[in-house]
């Protein structure tokens, strides 16, 4: 593991890497590192680890191909001493997210995940899943995982997130305010991004990664919105990514 802070390279890409998306990448490793609001620092990193086993958990791999996930019932391979159903929630999401069904997730809650401690793992789980993706895209080794900060997670509960239609408490768009007023605009958010209102913190580290991947949130509804290819090109590039990971959107 790299000292929390060490730069992220990507001089052995095959192609030139934007600034931008070095200092994102920097700043998502240096958060995995920290507690958050549910989860140490080092719970975190582990949390990390699984989702690297994931790729190679033969459990994972039976599963995914399964006509259904329930019928497997050998325990994953791991790399962390994190609770069963920590290590199975971020398996599961990490390697067959398109076929998690509420009746998983309430089985999940029952294991003694609390439904914070579910939602900031999904974060996690997404920040690793991203930037080792990219990395694999460029054919570039994956960056080792940052060493654990010492700290105490926040237990921070938004009073405004009730439940919804969500399988969690989400905040609604009409009652963003106050600590949570930097989130979105009022009225203004799609609910993938709602979907973490109950740990904010982890929406506003998505939405710093997803800001450099994709687009700032406030440019998506601009069809004049470009990078280094224009709008339809993205556009184009993101439904073949979201088709390929069976992305419910």
């Amino acid at each position: 593991m790299t000292a929390t802070g060490a730069a992220i390279s990507y001089a052995s890409s095959p192609l030139p890497v934007r600034k931008d998306l070095v200092e994102a990448h920097e700043r998502a490793w240096q958060r995995l590192a920290r507690a958050g609001t549910w989860w140490t620092g080092a719970e975190r990193v582990a949390i990390a680890a699984e989702v690297r086993v994931a790729a190679r958990c033969r459990t994972c791999s039976e599963q995914k191909s399964a006509l259904s996930p329930a019928s497997v019932s050998a325990p994953h391979e791991t790399a962390s001493e994190l609770s069963q159903a920590a290590r199975e929630a971020a398996h599961r999401i990490a390697s067959d997210p398109a076929r998690l069904t509420k009746a998983w997730f309430e089985k999940t809650l029952a294991s003694g995940l609390r439904d914070g401690e579910y939602v900031e793992l999904v974060g996690v789980v997404v920040t690793v899943v991203s930037i080792d993706s990219f990395c694999r895209g460029l054919g570039v080794p994956l960056h080792p995982l940052p060493a654990p900060l010492a700290g105490e997670p926040t237990r921070y509960r938004p009073a405004s997130a009730v439940l919804q239609r969500a399988w969690v408490p989400t905040i609604p768009a009409s009652a963003v305010g106050g600590a949570e007023a930097d989130l979105w605009r009022p009225g203004r958010t799609g609910n993938v991004i709602r979907a973490l209102s109950l740990v904010p913190d982890e929406v506003r580290q998505l939405a710093e990664l997803g800001a450099a991947h994709y687009l700032p949130f406030e440019r998506m509804m601009d069809p004049l919105a470009a990078r280094a290819i224009d709008r339809m090109q993205i556009e184009l590039l993101a439904a073949r990514v979201s088709a390929l990971r069976e992305c419910f959107y």
